[in-house]
């Protein structure tokens, strides 16, 4: 049987849509804000198999979660309303962008020693260069268009079966296309090619791993919306074009 398109009331409130959008909101300007230009080592040299040491960006570790909240929106609300979250993202790391920036460049007031040592600290930690602060809106920006709508089409085919399939090959494109664009624009040149390469390679084998690692998770957060929401939407007529904010 052919799925049958969900009433589109463009009036209709959810219970659990703006706590979404908010926790969306929170992990992506955390994963942004907190690290990501901080490369990460650990040392896996006492297992046998391994060995070596494992090289990763630091800010990603909690990204992937942003992609979970990502799935689990256009799986239950469907891609238009996806949309709309991953627009205030948007603004939202442009405006941390804008704010950190602005903060940065204020004159510290010399009567407050301590300032001098907070300004240090600031500009190490928010004082992003205009590369990584462009990588970051831009790869989130396509990433995540391409996750929500890899996930919409495939639930179309599946005809609503098998949501892991949806969530994991829609993290396969959205986070691999995500990495790709994110670390060469902010980092080539500055970090070695093989570092580089490391990072990319490692961050999307990770971010893949959390997704199956959650996919029990998502099942249950999945079926439990739909439930509470009564809704379960097919995007059968849906404009998938990314500029729009309209349902």
């Amino acid at each position: 049987m052919e799925p049958v398109p969900s009433p589109h009331d463009r009036h209709r409130h959810y219970r659990y849509y703006d706590y979404l959008m908010a926790a969306f909101v929170t992990v992506l300007l955390c994963s942004n804000l907190i690290g990501p230009a901080k490369v990460a080592e650990v040392d896996f040299s006492w297992l046998p198999l391994v060995g070596g040491a494992l090289v990763f960006g630091a800010g990603n570790i909690f990204f992937p979660i942003s992609y979970i909240f990502g799935d689990v929106l256009t799986e239950v609300y469907g891609y238009a309303r996806t949309r709309k979250v991953i627009w205030a993202g948007f603004f939202a790391i442009i405006f941390a962008s804008i704010m950190s920036a602005v903060i940065i460049q204020l004159p510290v007031a010399g009567s407050e020693p301590f300032n001098q040592s907070l300004q240090t600290s600031l500009e190490i930690v928010f004082g992003n260069t205009w590369r990584v602060v462009v990588a970051s809106i831009l790869a989130f920006w396509v990433g995540d268009f391409v996750n929500a709508y890899v996930l919409a089409k495939m639930k179309l085919w599946t005809r609503g079966k098998y949501l892991w399939t949806r969530t994991i090959g829609s993290t396969i494109f959205g986070q691999g296309i995500d990495s790709l664009i994110f670390y060469p624009i902010a980092f080539y040149g500055i970090w070695e090619n093989q570092t580089l390469l490391q990072v990319i390679l490692f961050n999307g084998l990770f971010k893949i791993s959390i997704e199956v690692i959650m996919t029990p998770a998502t099942y249950a957060v999945v079926g439990w919306l739909k439930r509470r929401e009564g809704e379960d939407f097919y995007d059968t007529d849906t404009n998938f074009t990314p500029f729009s904010v309209s349902d």
